[in-house]
């Protein structure tokens, strides 16, 4: 029934008094029949209509039932008539008791939603305004809405029993997991329903944001509900073991939202994992986390001259050496990837991990394209290996630690999307094996991190040791005296509860109480038994059991937001995206004007040149080198012969002369010398003159190599690459060896040539005259240079330069005037001077007041008799022009006996065949090997950006290069505010 007054009880009585009247619609009391509303007024008591009409109506549904029911006065000859009447009547007071019926349940119905509808408001305002985390749901989730079965989503929600079991004492929860069920079950809107479980699942795992009070969740109406209990009573036994109960059931229902969310994970890695046949067409777009990694990345290899700062947010994670920095992040990135060991320093280098969610659980580092399957534990041991060796490899010879940044993505359902740097820990002592500087370097490396003013620093402290051993919260305090972005983290909170004498240390500790410095918040957290065995799920059961039978938790020390890696993740990555609002439109605009006078500086200095940056120079001065490469296989055949015949001789040329034609020579018998020249050709054959020919042939080709590079060099080339060519061309020359085999085949070509001693024709007799009448004036020229540079200026020279003789000049000349006489003597004298020859001489000279040493006299006399020979060679010479009919004769004449021309001729002969098979080998092999050599060099400088840098210097490359990465990082920033405003 119907409460006396009530709305619905007008209500009903409205559309009771309507329907009996036939009316469809609803009708106001004073338009009713006169009978009804009559009867209204009679039987509320009720005089003036006007009044209490909610209590006039509720009595006529009280007292309906008991109208006096006056039977009419008969008419005469009405006997029938009055049976019908009667009968009439009693049928109209049955339907009337029915109708009465049907319209209490129809009341009941309309008050009863009335009311379920009210309580949904009241649940509905009990919660926050949750809109600002719309950007924790994915956007395929709200694409998705159509595809999802809700029915079975209904089904997953527990039923009223078994929140029943739960909960014995707070009904509301029941009838309102009732009533989301039904709403899922009628196929309600997916977006508000997926939007308002992300709300109450943030409100169950209580956010560390303060504004999200704990007051707002059902468990802290459970918590108010039990307090109310405990004032009530007064025993401290009932109270305990209320707080154990309420404990458990937290735990149980976190337990049971925790199997929802499983569910929901495996449910979203099944949409991620659909191909183009649905919605996921997304494969190819980048993630808003991915795009912000990206733009990290190219700051850290940004060097700007105009002091642009790197300010963008990311998650600095420091903490003392063995704090459990790393377990921390392996716990937020679910997977244990980073190397372990036990006591020694293992983060050598500060780690980039970008986590991201994604429909595999995977990890890749930046420059590589492999993935790593973290459920693999094949993969997990080749990851943590690749990132030692990359540890290792970034620190240089003779430190411990590097500021090289090593750059890595994890991926995964259900991870939260932030960027976090793992730092190495800080030490108070370096201990042996390190370098002296260690400690300063970690220090330099986490302040550079820290002084970001943008940067989220998570401050790691090891609870299993004395808070005063601590190292890295003097440092935190230094760098965020004011703990606007420090989030505080509390790690091996078992072994500090069992070490502890007094647990309120660690309340003290949570609460900030007990360090000088300040945070946002902190957290308290168990990151495993210690063992690197152990797996995330086995580490996670620990920490659930360990924190759900504490009495830390248990007593009030610690609050439930503050404990658990999870909780910790959420609050941290809350924080970072928050931060990431605030200040990445900031950033753009300080790159903006970055670019802006970058740009101008170009144009003022460099107008009529492109924007070319280091490697786009290095493609151009690649493609340049390769084309005067090339050019090598265009020179002629004469070409290399000639030059290849001219420097051989250049270099055999005084061997053959002063250890071959002079010795034979001067035998003054024509058998003795043609036996002397084929010895001694035949010694020089086997040793020496083959290794000559190619050295002459190699440096032949590095001068031609040379040649072509300078005269493209002299066609308007850009001068900015003179180091790089350089570079080139002597790293190409040093790989560059010739091939030995050919040395063999040489050695027979050059002896087979050297054999042959029969001159054909007229013309080759009279080339190997010319021959060796140049290369006699040759080294007679030279031999009377040397004997002029020994006895001084002559007379004219002294007169007309004013030039004076040395005392030993003038011995030298009075020794040369003495010998001269003996020559004109003995025309025929051999080549070297008896022992009575030079006392004759000597003596001479003393008579004329000339102290003289037997050994000048001797050396005075080895350069007159060679230019008196060569003098001699030369007429001789001369009379062998018209001796080639002698020698096609044989005739045998004293005068005519050519064998020193026919000598030069064999010498002739081999240095153009050996000329001709250098030039085969160079054309056919050597410049092609050479060729490749440079390409390999090339290739090689382009791998090592090192040696770019130093070869291609320079204010206008470096230009180039700042404003190519200003550019890159503007758009790319601009992109990740378009994508950030677009999840918003």
């Amino acid at each position: 029934m119907f409460r006396v007054g009530s709305k619905a009880a007008c209500l009903a009585c409205r559309n009771l008094v309507s329907t009996n009247m036939g009316v469809r619609f609803r009708v106001p009391l004073q338009k009713l029949h006169p009978l009804s509303r009559a009867i209204h007024h009679r039987y509320s008591g009720n005089t003036n209509p006007q009044r209490a009409p909610h209590r006039t109506a509720a009595r006529y549904f009280t007292s309906m039932s008991r109208l006096p029911m006056r039977q009419p006065k008969p008419s005469p000859g009405s006997g029938g008539r009055n049976y019908q009447q009667q009968r009439g009547f009693w049928v109209a007071r049955l339907a009337a008791r029915l109708l009465k019926l049907r319209y209490i349940l129809l009341g009941t119905a309309v008050g009863g939603g009335y009311t379920a509808k009210k309580t949904y408001e009241e649940w509905k305002d009990m919660f926050p305004d949750l809109s600002e985390y719309n950007w924790v749901i994915p956007d395929f989730v709200w694409e998705l809405s159509e595809q999802i079965d809700l029915d079975k989503i209904a089904k997953a929600l527990p039923e009223m029993e078994e929140i029943a079991k739960l909960l014995p004492d707070f009904d509301k929860i029941g009838e309102n997991f009732t009533f989301l069920k039904s709403l899922l079950s009628s196929g309600v809107n997916l977006g508000s329903q997926v939007k308002g479980a992300s709300g109450l699942h943030l409100l169950l795992e209580t956010t560390s944001d303060p504004q999200l009070k704990a007051t707002d969740t059902p468990t802290t109406v459970m918590q108010e509900s039990s307090e109310k209990q405990y004032k009530k009573s007064s025993d401290k036994e009932k109270i305990d073991q209320l707080q154990e109960e309420l404990l458990r059931t937290q735990l149980k229902y976190q337990r049971m939202l925790e199997r929802l969310e499983k569910e929901n994970k495996e449910l979203r890695k099944v949409v991620l994992q659909k191909d183009d046949k649905g919605i996921h067409q997304r494969k190819v777009k980048k993630s808003l986390i991915d795009l912000y990694s990206e733009v990290l990345d190219i700051l850290s290899d940004y060097d700007s001259n105009y002091n642009t700062q790197d300010h963008l947010p990311r998650v600095v994670v420091v903490g003392d050496q063995s704090a459990g920095k790393t377990s921390v992040l392996e716990m937020i990135a679910q997977a244990r990837i980073f190397p372990r060991g036990s006591g020694e320093m293992m983060t050598r280098s500060p780690v980039k991990v970008t986590l991201s969610e994604g429909p595999h659980h995977v990890a890749m580092f930046k420059d590589s394209g492999r993935e790593f399957d973290l459920n693999k534990e094949e993969d997990l041991a080749a990851l943590r290996h690749e990132i030692e060796l990359r540890m290792r490899k970034s620190v240089k010879e003779g430190q411990t630690v590097s500021s090289e940044t090593i750059s890595l993505s994890v991926k995964g359902p259900g991870i939260q999307r932030m960027v976090l740097v793992d730092l190495p820990g800080v030490i108070s002592t370096v201990t042996t094996g390190m370098a002296t500087d260690t400690k300063e370097t970690i220090f330099s490396i986490s302040k550079a991190y820290m002084q970001n003013p943008n940067a989220i620093i998570l401050c790691i402290q090891d609870g299993s040791v004395d808070a005063e051993r601590s190292i890295v919260t003097d440092l935190v305090s230094q760098m965020d005296p004011q703990g606007k972005r420090t989030i505080f983290v509390l790690t091996k909170v078992d072994l500090a509860e069992k070490n502890l004498a007094s647990p309120s240390r660690i309340q003290q500790i949570v609460e900030g109480k007990l360090f000088p410095m300040k945070a946002l918040g902190y957290f308290a957290v168990v990151t495993g038994k210690g063992s690197s065995a152990e797996s995330i799920d086995s580490i996670k059961d620990y920490e659930e059991d360990f924190f759900q039978n504490s009495r830390l938790l248990r007593e009030g020390m610690l609050k439930a937001h503050q404990v658990t890696t999870k909780n910790l993740s959420l609050a941290v990555s809350d924080c970072f995206w928050k931060m990431v609002r605030e200040s990445v439109e900031q950033q753009a605009d300080v790159f903006k004007a970055s670019r802006f006078n970058l740009e101008t500086e170009w144009k003022n200095n460099y107008p009529r040149l492109r924007e070319l940056d280091r490697n786009e120079l290095y493609e151009k001065a690649k493609n340049e080198i390769l084309d005067e490469v090339i050019s090598l296989s265009q020179v002629t055949p004469q070409h290399w012969e000639s030059i290849l015949q001219k420097k051989l001789w250049e270099r055999v040329s005084t061997h053959v002369i002063e250890n071959i034609y002079l010795p034979a020579a001067q035998t003054m018998d024509s058998g003795t010398f043609n036996t002397t020249v084929d010895i001694k050709l035949k010694q020089w054959t086997d040793k020496q003159l083959p290794h000559k020919a190619l050295e002459v042939a190699w440096e032949t080709l590095q001068e031609e190599f040379a040649r072509f590079m300078a005269e493209y060099k002299g066609k308007d080339q850009d001068d900015i690459f003179d180091k790089l060519k350089e570079a080139v061309k002597d790293e190409s020359i040093k790989r560059h060896k010739w091939n030995e085999r050919a040395m063999d085949s040489l050695r027979v070509i050059q002896h087979n040539a050297l054999e042959d001693r029969s001159i054909t024709d007229k013309p080759q007799w009279d080339a190997a005259i010319q021959f060796m009448e140049e290369t006699l004036q040759s080294r007679l020229k030279d031999t009377e240079s040397v004997i002029r540079d020994m006895v001084g200026p002559d007379w004219k020279e002294r007169w007309m330069n004013w030039k004076n003789r040395s005392p030993e000049q003038h011995i030298r000349n009075e020794t040369k005037n003495e010998l001269e006489r003996l020559l004109k003597l003995h025309d025929e004298h051999t080549a070297y001077l008896a022992n009575d020859e030079v006392t004759t001489v000597r003596k001479n000279l003393e008579a004329r007041g000339v102290e003289v040493d037997p050994i000048l006299i001797k050396d005075t006399w080895h350069q007159l008799y060679r230019r008196h020979f060569l003098q001699k060679a030369l007429s001789h010479c001369n009379l062998c022009k018209r001796g080639f009919y002698y020698y096609q004769r044989h005739f045998v004449d004293s005068e005519l006996e050519c064998n020193d021309v026919v000598l030069f001729w064999r010498i002739q002969r081999m240095l153009g065949i050996t000329a001709n098979t250098l030039r085969q080998q160079l054309t056919n092999t050597e410049v092609r090997r050479l060729e490749k050599n440079v390409k390999e060099v090339l290739e090689d400088i382009g791998e090592d950006s090192e040696k770019k840098t130093q070869l291609i210097t320079g204010r206008r490359v470096q230009l180039a290069e700042d404003l190519k990465k200003v550019r890159e990082i503007q758009e790319k920033l601009e992109a990740f505010i378009e994508a950030l405003h677009k999840e918003k």
